[in-house]
Order: structure tokens, then C-alpha cells, then sequence
């Protein structure tokens, strides 16, 4: 079974708490803190194999999760770091997140990307002790794991994609020049998911046809099999065109080229760019006037024209030999085609202060991962603990956004799930 698209749920580890500890020795009895950090939890990576063909691995377990850290204990021991979990998935695949955004493009083999992050560790009190605070008694709690949704979607990396209208001869061919065995029956559709063979030339040559699903017009609105098509098509190095010349095919070869051309270019224009070809296939029970209307069209775009028969064999070892020259020119240049898709970072001057205010109804409530985070891995019933928070967010410019926008002595300030006085500095 053939899968190209999947929605799975990834977790990073949790980082490990910090320790708060103090150094119990006989006859050292102002031994200090000695509270140890917290192990950085594990990371989600994606790593692109070639020993991965399919994500249909990815239907049948859809959450992952990597290990927890370990917590930091006295004597200043840390805790162990949590495992990564490396999942291997096709080359090939592209990773978006739950909007559509495109996070990665994992066309290479062992190219791998982070997709959940591990949580940073908790320090443990031995980090916080300093000349005017030393003995603290307070450490920071692990960070959690990222937790995201994330698409993955696999396109093809063959070197030869074969398109044409359904029942052109597609799925025949592909069996009759490598061992792939698609199912082949004399009807429309019949190829319902992608296959990949290799074809080898001799034995220092080869190269990997793909045999894509029919189009039909409208395809790249999604009718038919549609985008899941074109999607394929998009990564193949080389187009050949198969057109049946037999007096039972579903279109004059002109019309019938010129239809697989316009869904190519709806979907993208960079698909025309390729090195093309057309063959005309079932010569061996050929219908002369398709065949000369498919030679016209070869002429005509300027296209090196086989007539073939996957049956007989006929025009098989010229065509597999064109083919071979134009995978190699492409290999000597830039390779794979890129999905021509751009990855855009903004650039948000909020983001690089680390925290925004809002004021709302009856209260200000302070915005950002670097505030946030440092509530949050705080016990803040801890009297060292909240001195050294209101410490931080002073230096870190809160206080002085918190006037500049209004606030006064005894306002609410609200900073991820706890809730404050203001009390500035006087």
C-alpha cells in the first residue's frame, strides 16, 4: 500500500527539574548549595532514508514522543540527558505544520530536521548562589517538551516521471523495462498509486522511472486523482509524454498531449522547464494516422519522438538510451528539482526584546516565551525565588514598559498562568 500523506502528533521530552541541595560533610558544615541541573529533555527529528519507502509506517502509530531528562540530584550531579527519537521517513518527504507552512524539504539522503524540541533543563540551586545570595534555596523546574501537529507528504525522487491520459501504456511500460509490477488491466484508472522501477542501462548506468497515476482535465483543482499526481510529477528530473496511437485510444494524441500540458502548467509552470520527450505507444497495433499526428507534435515542440511497443519490445532500447543521456546531464547540473517553494521568516522587533504588554480591562498582561518561561520554572511561593524573578523581569526592561504604557503602584500584571501587584522600584 502506497502512502503519501499523513498528520502525526510529535512531542519533545521534558526537560528534568533542577535540585535544590545543600553540602552535608563532617566537619564542613558551611559546605554551601550544591543542587544540581536538570538533563535537557529529548528532541523529535525527522531523517530522510533510502531505506524508507512509504509513510504508511506513520497510519498505523501516529503520536511520538521523545525521552524525559533527568532530574539533577545533590553533589552536583546532573540529571542524564532524555534520548532523541529519530524517525526515518522517505527521501522525499516534505514536513508542514497544522497551517500548511512548509518546515522542511527532506530531498537528500541523511539530510534531518528538529521538529518538537526537547525542554531545556531546570537549574538546580548550586547556579544561583552568589555573593548576597548564598544559600538559595529555590531551583528552576524543567522546561516542557514542544508539542506540534505536523503533515508529512511524500514526493517521489525519480529521474523519469511518465505521464499521459489513463489507459496510455503507462503501467506496461514501466514493467517491461524494470522489475516493478504495477497492476495493469485494459481500463481507464487502473493505476491508483505511484510506482518506482529501475531501470539499468548496463552495468555502470541506471536510473529510476516513475509510473504516476493518470491526469484527467482538471486536475489541478483536485479532480481525479488530482494534486496527489502532480505532487509526484513535481520532483521527477525528466517528463516522458505517452500517447496511444491505437485506433482504442481515449483521445487524438494531440488532444491528448495537450491536456496532460495544461494541467502541467495550471499546477505550475516550472514543470514545462524539464528536459521532454514523447513516445508513441501500442505501435504494434498502431493506427497510422495517430501516429503521424503524435510525430507532428514531437516535430513541432521541437521533442525527440519514439514510437514503442512495450508488448513487442520496439523502440524500448533507443528510448531507455535517450533517456539515460538526459538523467545524466541533469545529474551533472543541480539534480533533483527543488519544490520551488520558499521558507519566509518575518522579522518581528517585539520578539527580539522577548516580551510585549497588553493592556486589557483591568489589567496588563505581559506577552513572551522569556517571561513566561520564567514563571513558570519557578516556585514562586518561595520568597528567593520571587525576589529573584522581579530581579530578572527589572533588567529584562518589564518594569519600565509596564509605566511607559500607564500602569501604577498596586495594578494587576498578569504573566502566564499567575497574577501580580505591580510594586516598581522606587
Amino acid at each position: 500500500m502506497f502512502i503519501d500523506e499523513v498528520e502525526i502528533q510529535v512531542r519533545g521530552g521534558d526537560g528534568g527539574d533542577g535540585c535544590v541541595s545543600f553540602h552535608r560533610e563532617k566537619y564542613r558544615p558551611l559546605g554551601g548549595p550544591d543542587g544540581g541541573d536538570g538533563g535537557r529533555g529529548g528532541s523529535v527529528i525527522l531523517r530522510a532514508s533510502d531505506s524508507v519507502n512509504t509513510l504508511v509506517e506513520y497510519t498505523r502509530k501516529t503520536r511520538f514522543r521523545a525521552g524525559k531528562g533527568g532530574n539533577g540530584s545533590g553533589n552536583n550531579r546532573h540529571g542524564a540527558d532524555g534520548k532523541d527519537l529519530v524517525l526515518d521517513v522517505p527521501v522525499g518527504t516534505q514536513v508542514r505544520d497544522e497551517a500548511g507552512r512548509l518546515l522542511a524539504d527532506l530531498s537528500h539522503p541523511g539530510q534531518e530536521v528538529v521538529v518538537a524540541r526537547g525542554g531545556r533543563g531546570g537549574r538546580g540551586n548550586a547556579s544561583f548562589a552568589t555573593p548576597a545570595r548564598r544559600a538559595p534555596d529555590f531551583a528552576e523546574r524543567g522546561e516542557k517538551g514542544e508539542e506540534k501537529r505536523i503533515r508529512l507528504e511524500l514526493k517521489l525522487l525519480a529521474d523519469v516521471g511518465v505521464v499521459g491520459l489513463p489507459n496510455a501504456g503507462k503501467s506496461t511500460l514501466i514493467s517491461r523495462l524494470s522489475a516493478a509490477r504495477p497492476r495493469i488491466a485494459d481500463y481507464p484508472f487502473t493505476t491508483l498509486e505511484p510506482a518506482l522501477g529501475t531501470v539499468r542501462v548496463d552495468e555502470e548506468r541506471s536510473f529510476v522511472i516513475a509510473d504516476l497515476p493518470g491526469l484527467i482535465r482538471g486536475a489541478h483543482e483536485g479532480r481525479g486523482l488530482g494534486l496527489r499526481f502532480l505532487r509526484h510529477v513535481e520532483r521527477t528530473a525528466v517528463l516522458l509524454h505517452l500517447v496511444d496511437v491505437s485506433e482504442a485510444a481515449l483521445e487524438p494524441p494531440a488532444a491528448a498531449l495537450e491536456a496532460v500540458l495544461e494541467e502541467l502548467a495550471a499546477y505550475s509552470p516550472r514543470l514545462l522547464q524539464r528536459p521532454q520527450l514523447l513516445a508513441a505507444s501500442k505501435v504494434d497495433v498502431v493506427y497510422r494516422p495517430h501516429l503521424e499526428e503524435a510525430r507532428e507534435e514531437a516535430r513541432r515542440r521541437k521533442w525527440k519522438f519514439f514510437p514503442i511497443s512495450a508488448v513487442t519490445g520496439q523502440g524500448l532500447p533507443e528510448l531507455v538510451g535517450s533517456l539515460c543521456e538526459l538523467v545524466e546531464e541533469r545529474r551533472k547540473g543541480s539534480g533533483f528539482p527543488e519544490s520551488g517553494e520558499r521558507v519566509v521568516y518575518a522579522y518581528d522587533p517585539r520578539r527580539e526584546r522577548g516580551f510585549r504588554v497588553v493592556r486589557e480591562e483591568g489589567y496588563y498582561r505581559v506577552l513572551g516565551e522569556a517571561v513566561e518561561g520564567l514563571v513558570r520554572r519557578l516556585d514562586l511561593e518561595r520568597p528567593q525565588a520571587l525576589a529573584y524573578v522581579q530581579s530578572r523581569l527589572r533588567r529584562m526592561g518589564v518594569e519600565e514598559e509596564l509605566l511607559r504604557q500607564g500602569a501604577r503602584e498596586g495594578d494587576t500584571v498578569v504573566i502566564g498562568d499567575y497574577v501580580f501587584d505591580f510594586l516598581p522600584e522606587s
